[in-house]
């Protein structure tokens, strides 16, 4: 009986070390790659430089923001988390996409907005150029040419001539 009570005890010991070290196992992350940091850096742009996105500016502050990214990115954040905390730090204007708020919603609007503009202005000036002009000699005709008698003379050969 006690080598049954020992095996049990030793077999209850192993279960649970095996537990502990699955927790360990499941604890562990995997290492933020080059790709994840740039990922994230591609949505930002560099404070210093104008128009640049944060993976590809050489300035050692972008470095130094990627280390930064690297570091949040270990700690668990995700990247809605680390584009909240830079835009809080240094504003709106280092996301590559603006929050859809405020008077950035004109950035959503109006490109749209222009080009149904457009197509509506080019498709009236289709409509007008394709439209039939009106005959000059027949605005000749329904003019009132009694006072030119040189205009109700050419008007009397016309007639002559086709009749």
């Amino acid at each position: 009986m006690a080598k049954k009570a020992f095996v049990f005890v030793l077999l209850a010991v192993t279960f649970f070390a095996n537990l502990q070290t699955a927790a360990v196992f499941a604890q562990e992350k995997t290492p933020v790659t080059d790709d994840d940091v740039n990922e994230v850096a591609r949505q930002l742009y560099c404070p210093v430089c104008e128009n640049i996105s944060l993976d590809v500016c050489p300035t050692q502050a972008c470095e130094q923001w990627r280390s930064l990214i690297r570091e949040k990115l270990e700690a668990g954040w995700t990247t809605e988390q680390i584009n909240s905390y830079f835009a809080t730090q240094y504003g709106d204007r280092v996301l590559a996409e603006p929050p859809k708020k405020g008077i950035n919603w004109l950035v959503y609007i109006l490109p749209p907005a222009m080009i149904i503009a457009g197509a509506v202005l080019l498709a009236r000036t289709i409509t007008r150029l394709r439209a039939p002009k009106k005959n000059i000699a027949s605005v000749s005709r329904t003019a009132d040419t009694s006072g030119d008698k040189y205009l109700t003379r050419v008007e009397e050969e016309l007639k002559k001539r086709k009749g």
